[in-house]
């Protein structure tokens, strides 16, 4: 068998001799192992001299080859200092903070935090957006904490995050009626924009200086661009005139029903759940789809031919 010697016992029953480096069935002595690897007399270990730190006087000078630069941050040999910097002071403000009363969680001012992308341009390092979302939902808890008791430093700490320009702090100017009683309205479809004047009177409606009959030749386009007239029962009460460019007849009618949709609701803001029922008020942003390479259309592929 492979596993035992010449002489009919295991290999790991063999004795190795240490000096001839031979295997023997019979035990070794252990007289012969201790000679052959105490050869050596043991050497007495030598230690320094003790050092008095009490006083200064018995301390060596200071070298600058052994000085070595201690970092401000505990976290700078990690992957990304700054983020945890970031994050650990946030906390600790929470942690800080955190009996301060707070405004119910619909009431809380609305602030536009930096995205991801805009973060990662802040600090430079590479942040993963599930890291990041941990920072979001600490500076929304901390948003929650009654304004009028907010500290400075919670303020100036949260400034960092913010967006430079707040979109929900533009208000949209109201639109009124003018002198001449006129309200106007733009709607836009596809690639077609309208601008739409509307005054109260006996339902005259011109398009471009025209009569909407010469400009919408389907029946369907004319109830398109007067469907919110209609819907509402309004179609004899308003006069209307538009002023319609670019895309084609369906993109110019459904224009129209949106900037009439607008101009309506200046003149009587009570009619806005009706038009919402009717599909009026919502801008549609569906648009064709471009061609892509290779293909006949947006999505159609040309026919396969085996050979």
């Amino acid at each position: 068998m492979a596993s035992k010697s010449s002489f009919g016992l295991p290999v790991r029953l063999l004795y190795r001799c240490p000096e001839c480096r031979t295997r023997s069935a019979g035990p070794v002595r252990k007289a012969s192992i201790v000679r052959s690897f105490n050869t050596v007399g043991p050497r007495r270990a030598i230690a320094a001299p003790p050092i008095d730190f009490s006083s200064q006087a018995d301390l060596p000078p200071p070298s600058v080859r052994n000085a070595r630069v201690i970092p401000a941050s505990l976290s700078y040999f990690s992957g990304r200092p700054d983020f945890t910097d970031n994050l650990l002071n946030l906390q600790a403000l929470l942690r800080r903070y955190l009996t301060l009363p707070t405004v119910p969680p619909g009431q809380a001012p609305r602030v536009a935090w930096r995205t991801v992308s805009q973060y990662r341009l802040l600090v430079g390092e590479p942040v993963r957006a599930s890291k990041y979302h941990q920072v979001i939902e600490v500076l929304k808890r901390l948003n929650q904490i009654h304004p009028a008791v907010m500290p400075s430093e919670l303020q100036e700490a949260m400034q960092i995050y913010k967006r430079d320009v707040n979109p929900y702090a533009i208000v949209r100017r109201p639109a009124t009626i003018d002198e001449d009683g006129r309200a106007c309205g733009i709607g836009r479809r596809k690639s077609s924009s309208a601008k739409v004047y509307l005054v109260q009177g006996e339902g005259e409606v011109l398009v471009n200086g025209k009569s909407i009959n010469n400009v919408f030749g389907r029946i369907h386009d004319r109830e398109s661009a007067l469907w919110a007239l209609k819907a509402t029962n309004r179609i004899d009460k308003y006069n209307v005139w538009a002023l319609v460019s670019g895309g084609g007849t369906t993109g110019q009618a459904e224009a129209l029903t949106l900037g009439t949709a607008k101009a309506l609701l200046i003149h009587e803001p009570d009619l806005k759940p009706a038009l919402r029922r009717a599909g009026c008020v919502t801008r549609d942003p569906r648009r064709v789809e471009r061609k892509k390479p290779g293909k006949l259309k947006a999505r159609k592929m040309p026919a396969w031919v085996k050979r």
